[in-house]
């Protein structure tokens, strides 16, 4: 192993007595890695910084830990580690050969560091160095590495397991992150073979066997051939594999998978899923352009099915020459796979005062206070996290052309362009079994995520989350007695529906779905796309019209009867988010997107939208709660197979159905949908319902009885199914303790108790907190009332995110913020002034209470 190597010789710099005496007194603290510890060997704790950085990294040799120049004297004054292992990349000018030339290319011994490397280094003419030696503090003592016949044992051993471990984002459990993917060693140095072959935009099919279906395009020579049981776990005849042994052609992409994010390729020869960072170029070389495919499940591009013109190109403005922007503020964030939902939330976050106050702002109290452990500290990541984006350290335009060469003759200091959040990610989203894995997920819903965790680990006296709190006031009234109840809860999202029926082009639209019809039936290419285009008044009005309650119990009639809400802002926000509700299930239940144009308001005005209150002349609901029905035999429970048929329609397997049916109370296909997205990577998610017998724990009558003591936990079915609707834990425990784990009850008694007491119980967190001295949860309740910063309700738009595909499950984000004047654009690292923010096509918008 190449690494192992760098401890295998080297020359002599002090007498082995001298080097075992001068270790002596820290032996104690020098430790080997085993498995399960987290070695950051990569990156800082507290800041960007990597071996690649002009400091170097030192890495703990105690608890494994990696820190900047900056930092390291933090860590050594608070425990009192003096071993470090310093790691340091150099680029260097490649000596010369005999004819004056760079020596010929051959395989760089000196490369021990799983880092990067940058393609906008001439490899002609310099090559890369990584350095390793121990530094022992306070008095920067250096023993340079390899020394083995010096070292003790202990430490050669220690120094080795060290530069040997894994990425501590590898997958620790089924349902955690997956190991990050590593650039192919082959992506730099790929050869294409120029034999004209270009790829159609569909179509595709294996050319040995004729199969369509989970097809790999060789990026040597073009070939287009069926996997195997790899990678992805679908099916095949294995020509891919064939073709590689036979010709050594070591990388493919996966033909459905390409997007201008990205695209899913597999190494042969390295016997892994990599990263390709110049798949771009390789892809066009068959005559691919990433910006025009998109991603589907039948593995045709988008644009069989779309316009020329898709909302890919407007949303990031391609085909607009956009100059980049450089500085504090401009700092891009590298997609990690299907983290771009993170990255555009972040970047508008942080775009807040009060986020940039509460976490940068207080850096350096947050990183003196940190636990031990900073890594799985949330205060102190989201102080790193917005330290990189704002200090400007990051990002650097890059140097003139006329310097680089002088530069590079003394030693190339790469320049810093954009942040990795690989920690700040793996944090985060430790324990979600979404935002834990590398699928696409929903911006929304990392949002509140993200506002829930802030909740969680308040910094400061006050806590910056509250900018977008805002109680909302719902009457709910009885059709047949018209007597009312006013409740309130606290939100943090103004979600509008989109009034389809409102669009102002539909003899357009009737046209183009004529048209679109006609092509498809006749082969011909599709028609440019009309987009449904809505005022947002008619959306805002859509919002404000009362709604029908679905199973309302009257508490005047002591039966059911219809009911209608309406709900109003009792209290407006300091900025007001304002998502969109564009995504939204099809008859088949099938997740997809409404692809409308919405004509959104640089100013908003919602003063009309306040509560009032109790009126004079309204009588209110008496305030009793619906009868308790104990079944006398749970088995006789019936399912409804209506539900069962839809579900088991987009197929899943017969029997999760019917315990996703069961599980949630038969409230509908929607929401048994939940419990399975939420339960199908459980072993017996397939297996046979077993309903549990009348009085055991498990069972609903068991909680109906009023059981007490620790085992009377509701059931985790019903607490999964409220998670997945975005509430915590200890509120969805909360909720159905109250209700005898009646689900239907529960979810009212969530809305009409906005702000319950938090449980101190840790079992209940949904994040392992540990080390973390500031983990006490705010309570919401008490004499004043929930912290809210009330005021007009009239706003200015200063940015919004675009989602670009089919749904939340797939696509990419952008994001567009307003700085300095102007709009600019936020596509993961790429960050540039925006020529044609677009404004109607957003996703989730951002508002800010203008002054009265």
């Amino acid at each position: 192993m190449q690494r192992a190597a760098l401890f295998r010789g080297g020359d002599a710099q002090m007498a082995a007595g001298d080097l075992g005496e001068l270790l002596v007194p820290y032996m104690p603290t020098i430790r080997v890695p085993k498995s399960g510890d987290r070695v950051y060997k990569m990156e800082c704790a507290f800041s960007y910084d990597s071996p690649d950085s002009e400091g170097g990294l030192y890495v703990c040799m105690n608890t494994f830990l990696g820190f900047g120049r900056e930092h390291i004297e933090r860590h050594y004054r608070k425990t009192g580690q003096c071993v470090y292992l310093h790691l340091k990349r150099h680029v260097v000018e490649k000596v010369p050969g005999a004819s004056g030339g760079a020596l010929p290319k051959r395989r760089n011994a000196k490369l021990f560091l799983d880092l990067e490397t940058s393609s906008d280094l001439n490899s002609d003419d310099f090559e890369y160095e990584d350095e390793a030696k121990l530094i022992i503090f306070p008095d920067h003592y250096e023993i340079s590495l390899p020394n083995i016949e010096e070292l003790p044992a202990l430490v050669t051993i220690a120094c080795d397991a060290l530069l040997s471990a894994k990425s501590p984002y590898r997958k620790q459990e089924p349902d955690s992150w997956e190991e990050e993917l590593q650039a192919s060693k082959h992506a730099k140095t790929l050869v294409q073979l120029d034999n004209g072959v270009r790829i159609p935009p569909s179509g595709w099919k294996c050319s040995k066997c004729d199969l369509r279906e989970n097809l790999w395009l060789n990026l040597t020579d073009g070939s287009v051939l069926c996997g195997k049981w790899f990678f992805d776990g679908s099916g095949g005849n294995g020509h891919a594999m064939e073709h590689y042994k036979e010709t050594g052609y070591p990388l493919a992409v996966k033909l459905g998978t390409i997007t201008p994010d990205g695209a899913d390729v597999y190494s042969f020869d390295e016997e892994e899923p990599v990263l390709d960072p110049h798949i771009a170029k390789h892809l066009a070389h068959f005559g691919i352009d990433m910006l025009q495919m998109q991603v589907t499940e039948n593995g045709l591009r988008d644009n069989d099915i779309k316009p020329r013109v898709s909302e890919w190109e407007v949303i990031q403005e391609a085909g607009v020459k956009l100059k980049p922007m450089y500085g504090p503020g401009y700092t891009g964030m590298k997609n990690l796979g299907n983290s771009c939902y993170l990255n555009a939330v972040m970047q508008a976050i942080f775009s807040i005062p009060e986020f940039q106050r509460a976490y940068v702002g207080n850096l350096p109290r947050i990183f003196d206070y940190s636990p031990l452990d900073p890594t799985q500290d949330f205060n102190t990541q989201m102080a790193k996290l917005g330290h990189g984006l704002l200090s400007g350290q990051y990002s650097k335009p890059p140097m003139k052309s006329e310097l680089i060469e002088q530069v590079m003759k003394e030693e190339h200091k790469p320049q810093h362009n954009g942040i990795s959040p690989r920690m700040f990610k793996a944090f985060i989203s430790k324990g979600h079994p979404e935002f834990s894995s590398n699928r696409q997920q929903d911006a929304q819903e990392f949002f509140l995520h993200l506002i829930n965790l802030v909740e969680r680990n308040p910094v400061g006296s006050e806590n910056p989350s509250d900018v977008f709190r805002f109680l909302v006031e719902e009457r709910t009234q009885c059709c047949q007695s018209r007597k009312v109840r006013y409740t309130e809860r606290v939100d943090y999202i103004m979600q509008l529906p989109v009034a389809m029926e409102a669009a102002t082009n539909k003899d357009e639209l009737i046209a183009y779905e004529l048209k679109r019809r006609e092509a498809e039936a006749a082969r011909r290419p599709l028609p440019e796309l009309v987009r449904a285009k809505i005022p947002f008044s008619a959306c805002l009005q859509a919002f404000s019209e009362p709604s029908n309650v679905e199973d309302f119990w009257s508490s005047a009639l002591q039966a059911k009867s219809a009911g209608v809400k309406t709900s109003r802002f009792a209290s407006f926000p300091e900025y007001l988010v304002v998502q969109i509700k564009k995504f939204t299930f099809g008859l088949d239940w099938i997740p997809k997107k409404l692809d409308v144009s919405i004509d959104m308001p640089d100013f908003l005005d919602i003063s009309h939208l306040r509560a009032r209150g109790l009126q004079p002349g309204e009588e209110e609901l008496p305030d009793i709660a619906p009868p308790i029905v104990i079944p006398d035999d749970p088995k006789a429970l019936d399912i409804d197979e209506s539900s069962v048929m839809q579900l088991a329609e987009m197929g899943f397997p017969l029997e999760a159905c019917r315990k996703a049916v069961y599980y949630t109370g038969n409230l509908g296909a929607e929401v048994a949908f939940n419990w399975i997205i939420a339960h199908m990577e459980e072993p017996d998610f397939a297996e046979p319902l077993v309903i549990p017998a009348f009085g055991e724990v498990a069972s609903s009558g068991a909680a109906a009885l009023g059981a007490v003591g620790l085992d009377n936990q509701p059931p985790e079915e019903m607490v999964a199914i409220i998670i997945s609707m975005g509430f915590q834990r200890n509120l969805a425990i909360q909720a159905l303790k109250a209700t005898n784990n009646n689900l239907e009850r529960a979810l009212e008694w969530i809305f009409s108790h906005p702000d319950p007491e938090e449980e101190s119980d840790p079992a209940l967190d949904t994040m392992d907190m540990e080390n973390h001295a500031n983990a006490n949860i705010l309570a919401e309740t008490g004499s004043e009332g929930p912290r809210i910063k009330d005021g007009p309700g009239r706003y200015e738009l200063f940015g919004f995110i675009s989602h670009m595909g089919t749904s939340t499950m797939s696509g990419h984000y952008v994001c567009h913020l307003r700085k300095e004047g102007r709009w600019v654009i936020y596509n993961d690292l790429r960050v540039c002034a925006s020529e044609r923010p677009p404004k109607d096509l957003g996703y989730i918008y951002f508002y800010h209470r203008i002054p009265s």
